[in-house]
Order: C-alpha cells, then sequence, then structure tokens
C-alpha cells in the first residue's frame, strides 16, 4: 500500500511540476490575457464542466481566494432555472452526453459582449461540453479549453458536429491526465489525476488574472473567506456590481 502511494504522489508530483514550467514559460499567457481582458472590460468569466470537471468550474468560480467575476455554469441549471423536469439529471444515457442541453444551458446563462467561457472536460467529446462551447464561438465569446490532450485524441466525438473541445476553443490547456485518468496500473487502474492537475491549473489562471490586473493598475475583485471577520461584506459590495451575472447556488 504504502509503494502505490508513493507511486501516486510521484504521479502527481510529476505533472504538478511540468504544469509549473510550463506557466512559467508563459505557456498559460494566452489564457490568462483573455480572462484579464474580459475582468478589466467589466465582462465576466463562465466556468463549466460536468461529471468530475464540474470541479474544476467550482475552483475558477465563487471560491475564496478566486475572481469574484466568475459564474459556476452547471448543468442543473436547465432544471433550476430552465423547464427540464428534475428526472433529465438521473436518466440514461447521461445529460452530460445530449448535444440538446447545450442549447438550454446556453439560454440560462446572462451574457455580455466581453464575457469569456473556460471549459473543462478531461475527455472533450461530450455533446453538452461541445455544444456549449460551440454556442459560446458562436455568439461572440472567447472559448479556453481545458483538457487530457491524450485522452481526447483517443476517443470518438459525441457531438453531431463531430468536433472536439479542443478543435473548437480559442486556446487548450492540457491537464496531464493520461487515457482513462488512472496513473496507477494493475488489474484495476486507479490513481485519477485530472481534478487535482485541473484544480491547480485553474489557480494558476487565477493568479495570472490577478497579477496582470494589479499590474495595469485595474481593480482585483477577489472573493475573501466568508468566514473570516468581514469576508461577507467585502464580497457583497463587489458582487452587487454584477448581479445574476453571477450566480451562487448550492
Amino acid at each position: 500500500m504504502a509503494e502505490r502511494v508513493v507511486e501516486f504522489h510521484d504521479e502527481v508530483g510529476r505533472r504538478l511540476e511540468q504544469l509549473t514550467h510550463t506557466e512559467q514559460d508563459g505557456g498559460y499567457d494566452a489564457a490568462i490575457a483573455l480572462m484579464t481582458d474580459a475582468v478589466a472590460a467589466d465582462g465576466v468569466i463562465h466556468a463549466f464542466g460536468t461529471g468530475h470537471s464540474e470541479a474544476f468550474a467550482m475552483e475558477i468560480a465563487g471560491r475564496a481566494g478566486g475572481l469574484i467575476p466568475t459564474n459556476k455554469v452547471a448543468l442543473r441549471d436547465v432544471v433550476i432555472r430552465g423547464n427540464r423536469s428534475i428526472d433529465a439529471l438521473f436518466g440514461f444515457p447521461p445529460l452530460e452526453r445530449d448535444p440538446a442541453v447545450a442549447e438550454e444551458l446556453f439560454a440560462t446563462i446572462h451574457r455580455q459582449p466581453n464575457d469569456v467561457f473556460i471549459i473543462a472536460s478531461n475527455s472533450g467529446v461530450n455533446g453538452s461540453i461541445v455544444g456549449l462551447a460551440l454556442l459560446a464561438k458562436a455568439a461572440g465569446h472567447p472559448v479556453i479549453a481545458v483538457t487530457s490532450f491524450e485522452h481526447t485524441a483517443r476517443v470518438e466525438p459525441s457531438h453531431p458536429s463531430g468536433k472536439r473541445l479542443s478543435e473548437i476553443a480559442d486556446v487548450v490547456i492540457d491537464n496531464l491526465a493520461p487515457f482513462g485518468d488512472a496513473v496507477l496500473t494493475g488489474a484495476v487502474p486507479v490513481g485519477a489525476v485530472s481534478s487535482v492537475t485541473s484544480a491547480y491549473i485553474a489557480q494558476l489562471l487565477t493568479i495570472g488574472v490577478v497579477d496582470r490586473l494589479a499590474e495595469a493598475g485595474h481593480d482585483t475583485p477577489v472573493f475573501l473567506s466568508a468566514n473570516i471577520p468581514g469576508g461577507d461584506e467585502h464580497n457583497r459590495r463587489f458582487e452587487a456590481h454584477y448581479g445574476e451575472r453571477i450566480r451562487r447556488i448550492a
């Protein structure tokens, strides 16, 4: 058991080190620039992911130390804010594979011209992911993708367009997860890494945006923890400016 834990630690550590070097070499500059420009122009960053990739959206939107002008888009919005029955969330095939849901989901988002979308999907081929990316692009919004280069290259797109998320986005970031996500081989592969690496990428992007905003003399609207004195007051003051464009639900 101890050997497997060390092996997993090494696999994760190697990937985080590679992501750090990529950032230091300017590999995320294009994504950071799109996000910075959006915030500086009073835009909002809309973050979307399904399944475990929703964790990436949660790292981008609505957390302590994160940017306030961010909106977490989730499939359940078509039930909470749209017309779908709650049964749609429990059907098979899963809603994330349904290309038709993208238009309904897109309609629930309060958008303005300067907004940018950042979409995470390890496989990058499910219908809802590809569909939302296409709609965002068609509406004139830049799209940033976070996906596994290795995985997405080995699976077929399920969207009628025949496209992968990586083929639609303006900027594509590799989360360095292997095909199938798990890094420990054996009778049953275990040790998934995409959630860990994607969360790290989200923080690298956030740090980059805040630093660029500060360097340009712009406000740096960042959430404080609600569990420290004055946190709620600070956050609400900034949130009030964006209103329904940013949504915070459980």
